[in-house]
């Protein structure tokens, strides 16, 4: 019998050795790890109300878990709001925002504007697509849903755990964490956490709860004390564990205030982040929004002016008028390093003339930011 099986293994051996081999060969890659293929994952930029008003300040999500080799295609949404996508080297100062919203020399007046170097030299911004292996800084240009292209796409060739920021807002930034599928490497993972389908439910809840929060941004309006004749602007910071986001409301409160001549009107930036502007006439540019116009500082540090003619605050037509730079609170303060001024939050202005004075703020006009002051 034993013999018997041994003559049909070896007529079975003869006929199907090329299909055995086969089999083992196919067996054998099964059974070896295989290098995941390289992924492009989709994240958006920026998320914004229909009428503008709403900005959410964000990347969605601001936290992400993907493989070296796999890149990363960010989408702008808002309509007119810039925003960037940018990866500094470890420990590098931030560099100013790419033109034309950054400054075109002097010193820094306050955030969010920063000298630095620039990102990368000699070329100063990335066009849509850059590879970032956690050394060299690569930067997309101020974009938004307007501009062509209206997406930036970064690989990642070498794992580890990346932050990244928006240079026009210091408050908007999150965390790429690109692991391994080697198991000997310390960011070996043998799956990711999600997929991308979870990425766009994490985009779409994150950008309608920081939306949302108009309602407690508009109520902390009602619980400041109020100066008489006062205009507010207001935002909400918020969090997750990838980095800050945050919503600003571009609007004033009221948008129309009526007063008497001789009446001081205050205006008082409450938003935790963004900066405003109180500027009239029609001479102001973005290359200068952070300059001062016909104000003084006033004791207490606020900024102060007094209109005794229609052309001391200016209008739609006229050269001259007011411009504040950047009303804004302060930015935080570091361990190790030096302690930052109060932020310039105020601007007090005497009507001693009657008129319609209109004005706007020069960082977020295109977004239908726009006040008047009607004095009686």
């Amino acid at each position: 019998m034993i013999q018997t099986f041994k003559v049909v293994f070896a007529k079975l051996g003869q006929v199907h050795i090329p299909l055995i081999v086969g089999l083992l060969l196919l067996l054998t890659f099964l059974l070896t790890p295989q290098p995941a293929s390289a992924w492009q994952w989709s994240l958006k930029v920026g998320a914004e109300s229909n009428h503008q008003a709403n900005q959410a300040d964000a990347f969605l999500p601001n936290e992400v878990w993907i493989y070296a080799g796999d890149s990363i295609q960010w989408t702008w949404q808002p309509k007119n709001e810039p925003h960037t996508v940018t990866f500094l080297e470890p420990g590098q100062t931030r560099p100013a925002p790419p033109p034309p919203f950054g400054p075109p020399s002097g010193p820094p007046i306050g955030p969010p504007f920063y000298f630095g170097s620039q990102c990368p030299s000699p070329n100063p911004y990335n066009g849509g697509t850059a590879t970032y292996d956690g050394t060299a800084c690569v930067s997309s240009a101020g974009l938004n849903s307007g501009t062509a292209p209206s997406t930036f796409t970064v690989t990642f060739p070498a794992a580890g755990n990346y932050k990244f920021v928006c240079l026009l807002h210091t408050n908007m930034y999150g965390t790429v964490h690109v692991l391994s599928t080697d198991p000997s490497s310390p960011f070996y993972a043998a799956s990711l956490p999600f997929t991308q389908s979870d990425y766009d439910n994490q985009a779409r809840a994150e950008a309608n709860n920081i939306l949302s929060r108009t309602f407690n941004a508009v109520e902390e309006l009602r619980n400041v004390p109020r100066a008489e004749n006062e205009v507010l602007m207001t935002g909400d910071l918020v969090a997750t564990g990838g980095g800050r986001q945050y919503l600003a409301i571009v609007r004033f409160f009221p948008q129309t205030i009526f007063i008497h001549k001789g009446d001081t009107v205050e205006f008082t930036n409450i938003d935790p982040t963004e900066p405003h502007t109180i500027t009239s006439g029609s001479t102001d540019t973005l290359d200068n929004d952070m300059a001062l116009v016909n104000v003084t500082q006033e004791a207490d540090g606020a900024l102060g002016a007094t209109v005794n003619s229609a052309s001391d605050f200016g209008n739609t037509t006229d050269t001259t008028g007011v411009n504040t730079g950047f009303l804004q609170a302060a930015p935080e303060d570091l361990a190790g390093r030096g302690q930052s001024s109060p932020g310039t939050t105020r601007f007090r202005v005497t009507f001693n003339v009657a008129g319609v004075f209109p004005y706007h703020c020069a960082l977020h006009d295109i977004d239908g930011m726009f006040g008047t002051v009607v004095v009686h």
